[in-house]
């Protein structure tokens, strides 16, 4: 079985390593991207199974970088990450096919079982409709 791969997007250096140490240890393979351009070559070249993705971002902000991503994979799954009541941009979010979002500072055991369990039901509905050959 491949490992399941886990995209973190944020500019806060903190968060990003952060995350990556608890998906690495839940055994993903992670990805980082500090902004939007790197983590849509991240999400071309690997298509991550799941994006967390920051709703403030120099630059490219979440949004405009959760469109691209759908725009490539329409069937990606992403959870935003907001750092206040961006309620407004947190409702086009979910407009634009954004699963969920958490709140900073978020409970990291949440977001840990969020990305669990969104990855188990992608599973359980994939593995129905395909033979996986033994390695």
């Amino acid at each position: 079985m491949d490992k399941r791969k886990v995209l973190i997007v944020d500019d806060q250096n903190g968060i990003r390593v952060l995350l990556m140490e608890v998906f690495s240890s839940e055994g993903y393979m992670t990805y980082q991207a500090s902004n939007g351009k790197t983590a849509l070559e991240i999400v071309r070249d690997h298509a991550p199974d799941i994006v967390l993705l920051d709703m403030k971002i120099p630059g490219m902000d979440g949004l405009e970088i959760l469109k691209q991503i759908k725009q490539m994979k329409p069937y990606m799954n992403v959870i935003m990450m907001t750092a206040y009541g961006e309620l407004d941009m947190i409702k086009e979010a979910t407009d634009l096919g954004a699963i969920m979002h958490f709140t900073k500072p978020f409970d990291i055991d949440e977001m840990r079982v969020a990305v669990n369990m969104t990855l188990e039901r992608h599973d359980q509905h994939s593995s129905g409709s395909q033979m996986s050959m033994p390695s």
